[in-house]
């Protein structure tokens, strides 16, 4: 215990001093009291401060720190790097149009532009020959002349198709290769997407036949279903068996229509997976099937959505300059067929510019959200979100990480 003044006893015990005996205790001496700025309040322990980690101390010169860098927050891309939800797939596609309009608008109009001139203009001087041909041929040989100019003018028609197969699949490689760099916060050039394109322009075209073959051959399938109904009643076997032929030509065609969708939404990521991780085309089909497995309907909906805004898009623009043919001509010059025939031509030339722009931009819209769900479907089955966050994270700390999407090798 203490005394009044607070102070502890001595530790030594009484018998221990020889002289203590029979003589009066002296006070106990107090111990020096510590200086006050040393003494901490109850129950507080003081700080103690130093030299911050990696700080040069007192008469030392300054040198590097040991400690981490700051490193800025990875630059927002085109998404945010998880799973999309159903508006963010819609609206990154109309993004892409804003963020880089000259790599993928700019492109799908400069390719579909020269494509449409080119056809045109070939088309029209083989239609052109031929009907000189037909013009020049003798009477006894004007039939067959005729014949064969008919056959060279469809077969002509086959080279507006062939033009816009090959712009559209450049300008589909372009855009989804634009979405795969876009998301990692990049904007590359026009030579660089079409670099990291090189390679793929065959598997693309490949793919494109292969996706017309699927259609002729369900069109054919539904017409084969009701033509032994048509023959039977050709050969009179009566008006019910022709509503029966006309009605199994409808259910026909709707059952080969929902093949078709079907088919088309479960293949909807085959372009991305040719351009961007520059599979073959049969394991580009196996694995589009397996990543769309489990997200049919959302795949479908989204397709299905931007379809419509395409449609309803180039519907409300072309409708008022259609209408401006004979309001105008009728305005301008209702007796001069002159006049009237040059308005029609301007309004007919502004309508195909306005039609170019619009199947430019529904181009675009529709291989962006092609890469977009490709992207989706990829984080959430395959957490590759985290793939693409590390990428970032590592890119903008100065490293230097293997880049998630594979290039083609230099030759």
């Amino acid at each position: 215990m203490t005394d009044a003044a607070q102070w502890p006893p001595p530790t030594g015990r009484q018998g221990d001093d020889p002289d203590s005996a029979g003589q009066k205790k002296s006070p106990p001496v107090p111990p020096p009291i510590p200086p006050v700025t040393s003494i901490p309040a109850a129950g507080i322990v003081p700080p103690v401060f130093s030299a911050p980690v990696g700080s040069p101390g007192a008469g030392q010169p300054f040198a590097d720190t040991a400690s981490p860098r700051w490193t800025p927050p990875p630059r927002h891309g085109l998404v945010p790097l998880r799973p999309l939800s159903f508006s963010t797939l819609l609206g990154a596609s109309f993004q892409l149009l804003r963020r880089s309009p000259r790599t993928t608008l700019g492109v799908a109009l400069v390719l579909q532009g020269l494509g449409t001139v080119l056809s045109v203009a070939i088309y029209g001087a083989i239609v052109l020959l031929a009907a000189g041909r037909v013009s020049q041929a003798a009477p006894a040989d004007r039939n067959a002349v005729e014949a064969g100019s008919i056959a060279l003018a469809v077969v002509a028609g086959l080279i507006p198709l062939a033009v816009s197969l090959t712009t559209g699949v450049v300008v589909q490689g372009v855009v989804v290769l634009e979405v795969s760099r876009g998301v990692l916060g990049q904007r590359p050039t026009l030579p660089n997407l079409l670099s990291r394109l090189r390679g793929r322009f065959g598997a693309l075209i490949g793919w494109t036949l292969l996706q017309a073959l699927g259609v002729i051959l369900l069109a054919l399938t539904a017409v084969a279903m009701a033509t032994p109904l048509f023959i039977l009643t050709i050969q009179g076997a009566g008006t019910g068996t022709l509503i029966t032929g006309i009605l199994l030509l409808i259910v026909a065609a709707l059952a080969a229509t929902t093949i078709g969708v079907w088919l088309s939404t479960k293949l909807a990521l085959v372009p991305s997976l040719l351009v961007i991780e520059r599979l073959p085309l049969g394991h580009a089909v196996a694995r589009s099937w397996q990543l769309v497995a489990g997200s049919f309907w959302r795949t479908f909906g989204a397709l299905a959505l931007m379809t419509v805004i395409i449609q309803t898009a180039s519907q409300v623009l072309a409708t008022p300059i259609t209408l401006l043919v004979p309001i105008g001509s009728a305005l301008i010059a209702p007796t001069d067929q002159n006049a009237r025939a040059v308005i029609s031509a301007v309004v007919m030339l502004l309508s195909m510019a306005v039609g170019l722009v619009i199947g430019a931009a529904g181009t675009v819209l529709d291989s962006a959200l092609s890469g977009l769900l490709y992207l989706d479907r990829r984080m959430r089955r395959e957490g590759f979100d985290l793939v693409l966050l590390r990428y970032v994270e590592d890119h903008a700390a100065g490293r230097s990480p293997a880049d998630p999407f594979p290039a083609p090798e230099r030759s």
